[in-house]
C-alpha cells in the first residue's frame, strides 16, 4: 500500500494531463500506455525484487547483491544514480505539493465561487509571483512528509493510504461522471483516445518513457526501498499488478477529469504545469456543492502528493542513516533541509530567476528534463541490466514461486534483451 501511495500521486493527476497536452494527446497516450506496460511493468518487478533480495538502501542493496553474485562492486553506483534522481525530482516536486496544499487552503477559506477562466489564470499567476507564499507552503509540504517518515512506513503511510487512496479514486470517478453530463466530454474522449500518429517523433517516446517511469515510480529509488521492506510471504508479482492497474486507471481518470474542462472553457491543452490549477477551480465553481467537493478533492490530492514525497524521501533518509550512522530523526532533518534548499531555487525559477535559461529552459525545466527524460530511463536501464545479467537466474526464480514458468521466461527475456535495447534506442534518438 505504501508503494501504491508512492506510485499514485501528482505524477498521475498533475503531470500526466499537462505532459499529454504538450505531446499531442491521443498519440502520446498510446505510446505512454505501451511504455508503461512493456517497459514499466518488467522494470518495476525487477526493482521491487532487487530491493527485497538486497535488503537495504539502494546502493547497499545493489552492492550486497553484486557481492553475492560475483559482480563488480561498481553496480552500487546504480543505486546512487537512483538516489540522485529522487533528490532532483523532490526539489521541484515539493514546490508543486506546496501548490496543492495552498489550493486546499484556498478551497477551505475562500472557495472558488464565481471563478472563471480568466480569474483562475490570474490566481495561479499570483501564486507563482508570491515568493513568500510558495516558500511557506513548500515548507509545510516538507514538514508533513518529514512527520510521516518519523512515524515509519507502516504507521505513517499504510494507515492513511488504505482509506484515502480509494476515496480519491471514487471522487475522481465522480468528477469524470460530472464531466460526462457537460459539454466538452466528447472532445476530450476524441483528444485522448483518437491518436494522430503524425505528432509522434523520437521526443514523444522519450517523454512517454519518462512519464511512465515517473508515474509508476521506477528509477528513483523508492520501489527499491519499499521492496526491501516487503515481507517474504507477499507476492511481488501481485504487488506489481495492483500498482500498475491503479496507477494507469488514475492517470486516465485524470485525463478525463481535466481535458473536458479544458475544451469546455476554450483553454489550451498544452497549458503546462499549471493546467489542473487553472481548470479545477472553474469546474468546482460551477458544480452543485462545489465548495465541499473542492475541499475534499484537494485534501485527497494533498495526501497523494505527500505520500509520493515520502516515497522519494524515504530512500534518501535510509541512505543517510546507513552511510553516516545517524539516527532516523537527524537523517530526516538533514534530507529535508537539503531538499528545501533545492526547493528554494525551484521557487525562484518561477519568478525572479525565470529569465535565467539554458537552451530555452529555466531551472525547473532543466531539472525536469534531466531527471525525467535522462536519469529515470538510465536508472531503469541499469536496474534491468543488473537484474538480468548480474543476478543468478535461479535466485530470481526462487523469489517468484507463484509466477508461471512461461510468464517468468517472458519477463526474463524482456529484461535481458528487448528492454535494454529499447531504452537505449529511445534515449539516443530522443536526445539527438
Amino acid at each position: 500500500m505504501a508503494a501504491t501511495g508512492f506510485a499514485v500521486g501528482l505524477g498521475n493527476i498533475w503531470r500526466f494531463p499537462y505532459i499529454t497536452g504538450e505531446n499531442g494527446g491521443g498519440a502520446f497516450v498510446i505510446v505512454y500506455l505501451g511504455c508503461a506496460l512493456i517497459i514499466g511493468i518488467p522494470i518495476l518487478l525487477a526493482e521491487l525484487l532487487m530491493g527485497r533480495m538486497g535488503q537495504g538502501n539502494p546502493p547497499l542493496a545493489l552492492g550486497h547483491l553484486a557481492r553475492e553474485n560475483g559482480a563488480s562492486p561498481m553496480w552500487k553506483h546504480a543505486g546512487h544514480l537512483n538516489l540522485l534522481t529522487a533528490f532532483t525530482i523532490q526539489g521541484t516536486y515539493c514546490v508543486v505539493a506546496g501548490w496543492v496544499l495552498w489550493y486546499l487552503y484556498k478551497a477551505a477559506t475562500t472557495g472558488f465561487a464565481e471563478m472563471n477562466v480568466e480569474v483562475a489564470a490570474a490566481q495561479f499567476s499570483n501564486v507563482l509571483d508570491s515568493i513568500s507564499g510558495m516558500f511557506v507552503w513548500t515548507a509545510v509540504a516538507l514538514l508533513f512528509t518529514s512527520a510521516i517518515i518519523y512515524a515509519g512506513v507502516n504507521d505513517g503511510i499504510e494507515r492513511s493510504v488504505r482509506v484515502l487512496m480509494p476515496t480519491l479514486f471514487l471522487l475522481m470517478v465522480a468528477l469524470v461522471m460530472f464531466n460526462a453530463t457537460q459539454s466538452g466530454f466528447g472532445d476530450a474522449i476524441a483528444y485522448l483516445f483518437t491518436p494522430d500518429f503524425s505528432k509522434i517523433d523520437s521526443g514523444t517516446f522519450l517523454a512517454a518513457v519518462g512519464q511512465a517511469f515517473f508515474s509508476i515510480g521506477v528509477g528513483m529509488a523508492g520501489m527499491l526501498i519499499f521492496g526491501s521492506y516487503l515481507p517474504q510471504e507477499v507476492s511481488i508479482s501481485k504487488c506489481v499488478l495492483i500498482i500498475i492497474v491503479i496507477d494507469t486507471c488514475v492517470a486516465l481518470l485524470a485525463g478525463l477529469m481535466i481535458f473536458p474542462m479544458v475544451f469546455r472553457f476554450g483553454m489550451d491543452p498544452s497549458g503546462g504545469p499549471g493546467l489542473i490549477f487553472q481548470t479545477l477551480p472553474v469546474a468546482f465553481a460551477q458544480m452543485p456543492g462545489g465548495h465541499f467537493v473542492a475541499i475534499v478533492f484537494f485534501t485527497l490530492l494533498s495526501v497523494a502528493a505527500v505520500t509520493s514525497m515520502v516515497g522519494l524521501m524515504e530512500p534518501l533518509v535510509a541512505w543517510i542513516e546507513d552511510t553516516f550512522d545517524l539516527p532516523r530523526q537527524k537523517a530526516t532533518v538533514t534530507v529535508s533541509v537539503a531538499i528545501g534548499l533545492l526547493g528554494v531555487l525551484s521557487v525562484l525559477s518561477y519568478n525572479v530567476m525565470s529569465n535565467w535559461t539554458i537552451a530555452a529552459m529555466d531551472l525547473n525545466g532543466i531539472l525536469d528534463y534531466l531527471a525525467n527524460q535522462i536519469m529515470l530511463p538510465l536508472g531503469g536501464l541499469l536496474i534491468a541490466i543488473f537484474a538480468a545479467w548480474q543476478v543468478k537466474k535461479s535466485s530470481l526464480r526462487e523469489q517468484l514461486p507463484l509466477m508461471p514458468d512461461t510468464v517468468f521466461e517472458i519477463w526474463y527475456l524482456l529484461l535481458r534483451f528487448l528492454l535494454p535495447i529499447a531504452i537505449i534506442v529511445i534515449l539516443v534518438t530522443g536526445l539527438s
